[in-house]
């Protein structure tokens, strides 16, 4: 009868934490690729506001106007630098969140190795003890059969 493997608890452990590191990472880019589409929409926002301002000094525009015009293309600024920054961080957290699956990925991998080599091991186990059968099986034939002769 084969022998269950010793380590299966562990590699059941390993394969649920490999598939939460694999789950996390995907919501990490989800999540850095809402941040990024964010950081685009104020930029294309920012852009637009800056069209907008060379129209209006080309036509003419008042002192007070330009003034708004600039503080809140500044604030538009100001939201990029603080997107950016929150881009970085997905992108860090996506890197940290890379090596926590590929660390549990490889450990999943050697348990899987270990698994493997157990079965192996196994089968060559039941295939001696079936050998040791036949051969005692054909023994017994053959010394039956010599005291027929007899």
């Amino acid at each position: 009868m084969a022998k269950p493997f010793s380590l299966q608890l562990l590699m059941n452990l390993a394969e649920h934490q490999n598939d939460a590191a694999a789950k996390r990472l995907g919501l990490l880019n989800q999540k850095k690729q809402g941040v990024q589409q964010n950081l685009d929409i104020l930029q294309e926002y920012r852009k637009d506001y800056q069209n907008r301002l060379q129209e209006s000094s080309q036509i003419g525009i008042s002192p007070l106007d330009l003034h708004n015009f600039q503080q809140f293309i500044n604030k538009l600024d100001e939201a990029i630098s603080q997107q950016q920054k929150m881009v970085v961080q997905s992108e860090a957290s996506i890197q940290a969140g890379r090596n926590e699956y590929d660390m549990t990925r490889r450990k999943l991998k050697s348990f899987d190795m270990l698994q493997q080599r157990h079965i192996e091991a196994q089968k060559k186990l039941e295939e001696k003890i079936e050998q040791k059968m036949l051969d005692e099986h054909s023994s017994r034939v053959a010394a039956f059969k010599m005291n027929n002769n007899q």
